[in-house]
């Protein structure tokens, strides 16, 4: 089953945001666009390149009005010692949340039970806290935070215009569509 189109179910996770420890919760979503990106755990391989490019991405997000939560099955503790000895970590300005309990990775549907880890999973969620895009793919295989913000700015802009949608390969100021039986069959 799909969480498209799903509300975000209640949760409480702590992270690692900015020097503190913080508390979010689904209330934390409200009122904002919020990304979610899952990664199996910290101190991996792959991870830290993850972090790095959304911190380099992190002041494209704040302009769109969103939040960035990367997500690791590990504590809010090791994640403010990933923060301090990782130079790529230790760019986020967003909060690192902890999922020890697997609450996030269970609900996403990015949960590897044989491990107790996550797969790599991106989630846009909008400010009503409605899961809008999902992707999940092998942990060998690391994201780019340029699509993902692409995608932010789909899905805003579908938010903010019903009836329209956005083609492929659509970025901010291109044509966008407004499906119609006249379009049938002349794309």
């Amino acid at each position: 089953m799909s969480i498209i189109n799903t509300p975000v179910q209640p949760f409480k996770v702590n992270a690692f945001h900015n020097g503190k420890f913080v508390e979010v919760t689904e209330a934390s979503l409200k009122g904002q666009w919020s990304v979610f990106v899952f990664m199996p755990a910290a101190f991996t391989f792959n991870c830290p390149t993850e972090v790095e490019d959304a911190a380099d991405n992190y002041e494209a997000f704040r302009k769109l009005e969103a939040q960035v939560y990367i997500v690791t099955t590990d504590t809010h503790f090791a994640h403010k010692v990933w923060h301090e000895t990782s130079p790529a970590v230790g760019k986020a300005q967003f909060p690192l949340v902890g999922d020890p309990t697997h609450a996030l990775t269970r609900m996403f549907g990015v949960h590897i039970e044989e491990e107790g880890l996550a797969l790599r999973g991106t989630f846009i969620v909008d400010p009503d806290g409605v899961v809008k895009t999902a992707e999940i793919h092998d942990n060998s295989i690391a994201r780019d935070m340029k699509e993902t913000l692409r995608k932010l700015k789909a899905a805003q802009y579908v938010a903010k215009n019903p009836g329209q949608v956005c083609p492929a390969k659509w970025n901010e100021g291109a044509k966008t569509l407004t499906p119609s039986l006249d379009l049938v069959g002349k794309i």
